[in-house]
């Protein structure tokens, strides 16, 4: 059965890019271990100044990050050094762990203009155990991930397991995390191996227990029911849950089971403890209630992640 359902809300991410921002929802923060979710885009009228639109450097601990791109290109940053461009059907997964600062910035005007940019991209709270793990980077191809057909759906597995489906994209917890387009008709049916599940409507328009549900929505279904879903147009989905890891404190960039680490987090990013890109270090984000310049420019406003 469906249990709720989330409108998304817009949030500004930069100077001139703003998403629909989806989780965390007052009525409901987490669904499985995904603790925040944001869809940028499509953006197809460029401003006048592409830079306007990069998310500075800033920083992140008890978390992963995982971006996917249905469109466009991104340069990410991070604090160890990594450089990586990132493309549409990759998946893009960050741990910060006890602390990493990252950048997302859109540096290549032909490939903005000449494709849609469209972004999805979550964080995954980590178990207790791996709050202060040491935090990594890792890329993975579209070869790297399996993909399914039949009956007028399309997947592609980002993450985790579902249907049978597996892949080698490493995760903290119990989780499912998938790409679905469905032709007009097709039926959608939600993973019974996990007991948290939601579908994001990305584009496109759903139909289940007598109602229609349309792009910018997120459904949250009840454990183990069985709901009869069926797609009334072409619709691109994200479906995602897993299981529970506990509560989280949540404050700006910051995820944990305890809430003195998060104060702890913003005295680092404040002394300067969290270390900036190495080639991406000149200006960045300060907390949203510091009211000091960032080196290099204005406040901004806050980060999609």
């Amino acid at each position: 059965m469906l249990e709720l359902v989330i409108d998304a809300r817009k949030a500004a991410i930069s100077e001139s890019m703003t998403v629909k921002r989806i989780l965390p929802f007052r009525q409901r923060r987490m669904v499985g271990p995904f603790i925040f979710m944001d869809h940028a885009g499509p953006v197809t009228g460029l401003p006048s100044d592409p830079s306007s639109m990069d998310v500075l450097p800033h920083p992140h601990i008890g978390l992963s990050t995982v971006s996917y791109l249905l469109g466009g290109q991104v340069t990410h940053r991070d604090g160890l050094g990594v450089e990586q461009v990132i493309r549409p059907g990759e998946v893009n997964w960050m741990t910060a762990g006890s602390g990493i600062a990252h950048s997302e910035r859109f540096e290549d005007p032909a490939a903005l203009a000449g494709t849609q940019l469209e972004m999805i991209q979550t964080w995954v709270a980590l178990p207790e155990k791996e709050e202060e793990s040491a935090p990594s980077f890792a890329n993975y191809t579209p070869e790297q991930l399996p993909v399914f057909t039949d009956k007028g759906i399309w997947m592609r597995l980002i993450a985790g397991n579902a249907y049978g489906l597996n892949n080698e994209v490493k995760t903290n917890s119990p989780l499912f995390y998938l790409h679905v387009v469905a032709q007009p008709g097709a039926r959608v049916e939600l993973p019974r191996e996990h007991s948290e599940r939601a579908i994001y409507i990305v584009n496109g328009t759903l139909e289940t227990g007598g109602h229609t549900y349309h792009s910018g929505q997120m459904l949250v279904f009840t454990k183990g029911s069985e709901p009869q879903i069926v797609a009334t147009e072409s619709t691109t989905l994200m479906l995602l849950g897993g299981e529970t890891v506990g509560d989280r404190y949540i404050w700006w960039n910051f995820v944990s089971s305890r809430k003195e680490r998060i104060e702890q987090a913003k005295e680092d990013w404040k002394q300067g403890r969290i270390i900036l890109p190495p080639t991406d270090n000149q200006e960045y984000i300060p907390l949203p209630d510091d009211k000091s310049r960032p080196a290099g420019g204005p406040p901004r406003p806050e980060p999609l992640s």
